[in-house]
């Protein structure tokens, strides 16, 4: 996590820092001719942050719970292919951003800008930056869950949450995160349950045992959750569930 930021810090510096500084790459001779291609420091700082994205979106923001959510749904309603994965990963891409609006302003405003404006050093921008993410994952997570890690890891030097290390809050976090994602999953696949339940009694009471209920209750499970306006419920409560 430090990592990306420093190096999205350098990739973000003003362009004074040296426009000329570069790490030669590559040398080509044509009739005597020589010329020599570099690659860009900040370049280096873009492909390297780009390689630590996918980790630090799922898991240290709202994606993790808001995918297996809607994945959990797409079970239960019976599609397997609709919507499709890479719908889903979308969906949940884009409300992780809204989500997590308020703590990127905030990284912006307190640690970005003011680094940019060379009115802090590198190191006072990463502990500001980490505050706000620190907050809102420390609003998501479970106190048993932090005691565990913290049993686990051996830390006793601990007086307030701020002197909780990362290393012991991502993966608190994550645990969190596992379990009330599991928790709204059950209360949505409920529902549709019943439904196969029903079905399937109504069938075998008919004696049309060789019928596939699936084929009778996904008609009826698709109809129940357009009338609820079941995606506006879903993207609602997940959006919701993080700001109790």
């Amino acid at each position: 996590m430090r990592l990306a930021i420093l190096l999205a810090a350098a990739f973000l510096a003003a362009p004074a820092m040296a426009q000329d500084t570069g790490i030669q790459a590559l040398t080509v001779t044509t009739r005597g001719d020589v010329q020599t291609w570099s690659v860009s420091l900040q370049i280096l700082a873009i492909m390297t942050v780009l390689t630590l994205l996918p980790a630090g979106l799922m898991m240290l923001t709202a994606f993790t719970r808001i995918v297996i959510v809607l994945a959990i749904l797409r079970q239960a309603i019976g599609l397997m292919q609709a919507p499709s994965s890479q719908i889903i990963i979308g969906l949940a891409l884009f409300l992780t951003l809204f989500i997590m609006a308020p703590v990127f302003d905030r990284i912006k405003d307190e640690a970005v800008l003011p680094y940019l404006n060379e009115q802090i050093e590198i190191d006072q921008a990463f502990t500001r930056a980490q505050a706000p993410l620190r907050t809102f994952m420390l609003a998501q997570t479970r106190e048993s869950d932090i005691e565990m890690f913290v049993k686990i890891a051996g830390v006793t030097d601990l007086e307030t949450p701020d002197d909780l290390p990362m290393s012991v809050l991502v993966p608190a976090f994550i645990t969190s995160e596992l379990k009330t994602a599991f928790q709204i999953g059950f209360l949505i696949y409920v529902p549709f349950l019943v439904i196969d339940l029903v079905v399937a009694s109504v069938l075998m009471a008919m004696g049309m045992m060789m019928l596939s209920p699936m084929m009778i209750s996904l008609p009826f499970k698709i109809m129940l959750f357009v009338l609820v306006d079941g995606w506006t419920l879903i993207m609602g409560t997940l959006a919701s569930s993080f700001y109790v």
